[in-house]
């Protein structure tokens, strides 16, 4: 993790990464059937679990995917057995956000 981190610092690519807190020390905010409801943790139903993130930088969605099997290589070599998923999303700022609404407000009319 370190190695990766510091080639993304040097290459300027990486804006921000962190661990999560286990879910013994989280809360959920659900809002379902018109009602919020707030539960503290743990959650013992918790099949995924987010354990971190890491947001970058990048060119395209193809730099994305490499450096996301390059990371999950590294968990393969350095801790065996172990087994998870890493997801890859891209970040939308304002001008995402109303393009988007744009298109869908199109869709909607039609």
């Amino acid at each position: 993790m370190a190695i990766l981190s510091e080639e993304a610092v040097k290459a300027g690519t990486i804006r921000g990464s962190g661990g999560l807190a286990p879910t013994a020390q989280s809360t959920r905010v659900r809002l379902s059937s018109g009602q919020i409801k707030v539960t503290d943790g743990p959650f013992t139903e918790a099949k995924e679990v987010i354990g971190g993130y890491a947001e970058f930088e990048l060119k395209s969605k193809e730099d994305a995917i490499k450096g996301t099997v390059r990371f999950m290589e590294l968990h393969k070599k350095h801790w065996p057995g172990w087994e998870g998923e890493t997801e890859i999303r891209q970040i939308f700022g304002p001008e995402d956000i109303a393009q988007h609404l744009k298109e869908l407000s199109g869709a909607a009319a039609r």
